[in-house]
């Protein structure tokens, strides 16, 4: 596969080698490491739908749209609280 260049501060390229030679590894394995552990919006989305449909299946729980919404206000407002 071809290598790529990005473009980013040399400040952030300071910090993301200095990680990676914490590692033990170079600045390029690293970020092939880190962009295999993350997923794009796309997959998390799936996931996230993976995990309602178990918990459905599981527990007969289907929060509508709303009870969702309340939810996340509501853990919102805890994660404001704690991180203050």
């Amino acid at each position: 596969m071809p290598d790529a260049n990005v473009r980013i501060s040399e400040e952030a390229k300071e910090r993301l080698a200095a990680i990676a030679a914490s590692e033990g590894l170079s600045l390029r394995a690293y970020l092939a490491r880190l962009a295999d552990t993350l997923l794009t919006p796309q997959e998390r989305a799936e996931r996230a739908e993976q995990a309602r449909a178990a918990l459905h299946a599981w527990t007969g729980y289907a929060p509508t749209t709303a009870e969702q919404r309340d939810l996340d206000t509501e853990l919102d407002r805890r994660l404001a609280q704690v991180s203050r």
